[in-house]
C-alpha cells in the first residue's frame, strides 16, 4: 500500500479513530467528519486518500453503522489495523483527581471505566463521544469536571492526564478497515492475505450451509461471518465474510464458484494483508 497522506474519520479531533489513523500513518493529516456517510464521501470525492473505518470492538461488538454502509460505499478495503484502546482520565491544567466531581465521556467510555469511576465516587455524565467530552472539559475550564478520552485528545485540548490506562478491562481492541478508492494489487500466492466479501443467499433450504460448504471442502479458513438485514427488507439476509487467501488462488476460486450456485449476489470488498496484531 502506498503512503497515505490524508484520511477521514468519524468524530471530532482527538477521537480514537483519528488516533488509529495517526498510529498507522504518522505523517498523514486527519479530517474529522460528523457522520460515517461524510467520512466515506470525502474519499469518493478525493478530499482525502483513505477512510479509517471502525468495524468491531472486542468489548462492544460490531459497529453496525459502518457494516451497513461499507457494501455500498464504492470503496475498497486495502488494509486492517487493530487499535489497543487505552482510556485516559483527564482534566484541565493543574487539576487533581481529588478535585473532580463529574466524569464525562461517550457511553462506551463510561461503561468501560465504570468500576474505577464508582471507586472514586464521581458522577458519570454521558456525552456524544470521547474526544467531544475532552473538548467540552477544555471549554468548561472547571477543575471539578474531567473526561475519559484518548491521549491524542489530551494533547489537542491541552488537558492533563490524571490517570492513564483508566479502563477496567485491559483487553479492549478496536479493529479498523482502511478503505480507499482503488483496490491494491497483490500476488495471489502471497501468504497472510484476507479477502472480505458480502453475499445474499437464495431463498432455498440450507442456502447458507451450501454457500459455505465450498470453503470447507476446499480448505479455505473463514475468520469472520456476520449476518444482518438487507435494506430490501426483513426477508432478505445479507452476510459479511472474511476468509484467508486471494480470490484468484485455486482453492478460493473453487469455493467462490460453489457459493455462486446458492447466492443472489456476491461483492468482493477488498483483498489485503493480515495485520501483524493477529499473531499476538
Amino acid at each position: 500500500m502506498k503512503k497515505v497522506k490524508s484520511f477521514s474519520f468519524q468524530g471530532v479531533n482527538g477521537a480514537y479513530s483519528e488516533q488509529a489513523g495517526k498510529n498507522l500513518f504518522p505523517d498523514a493529516e486527519g479530517m474529522a467528519c460528523s457522520t460515517f456517510e461524510e467520512m466515506f464521501d470525502k474519499v469518493r470525492k478525493g478530499a482525502v486518500e483513505a477512510a479509517m473505518v471502525p468495524i468491531e470492538n472486542s468489548l462492544a461488538g460490531r459497529v453496525a453503522d459502518t457494516q451497513r454502509l461499507i457494501p455500498d460505499s464504492d470503496l475498497k478495503i486495502t488494509s486492517e489495523y487493530f487499535l489497543e484502546v487505552n482510556h485516559n482520565l483527564m482534566g484541565i491544567k493543574g487539576s487533581k483527581i481529588s478535585d473532580i466531581k463529574r466524569v464525562h465521556s461517550h457511553e462506551q467510555g463510561i461503561a468501560q471505566c465504570r468500576n474505577k469511576i464508582i471507586k472514586l465516587q464521581k458522577e458519570m455524565i454521558i456525552e456524544a463521544d470521547t474526544a467531544g467530552s475532552a473538548k467540552k472539559i477544555s471549554e468548561l475550564n472547571n477543575i471539578e469536571d474531567a473526561a475519559i478520552a484518548s491521549k491524542l485528545a489530551a494533547k489537542i485540548y491541552e488537558l492533563d492526564i490524571l490517570e492513564p490506562n483508566f479502563e477496567d478491562n485491559k483487553n479492549n481492541v478496536t479493529r479498523f478497515l482502511v478503505m480507499q478508492k482503488e483496490q491494491i494489487t497483490l500476488d495471489e500466492n502471497l501468504e497472510n492475505l484476507l479477502t472480505t466479501l458480502v453475499f445474499n443467499v437464495r431463498s432455498i433450504p440450507a442456502a447458507l450451509y451450501k454457500c459455505l460448504g465450498g470453503f470447507a471442502s476446499n480448505g479455505v479458513n473463514i475468520t469472520k461471518l456476520e449476518s444482518y438485514i438487507h435494506p430490501q427488507g426483513f426477508d432478505v439476509a445479507q452476510f459479511y465474510i472474511d476468509f484467508e487467501g486471494h480470490p484468484n488462488n485455486k482453492s478460493v476460486k473453487l469455493a467462490i464458484e460453489e457459493m455462486k450456485f446458492f447466492s443472489k449476489e456476491i461483492k468482493i470488498l477488498g483483498v489485503y494483508k493480515k495485520s501483524t496484531f493477529r499473531k499476538k
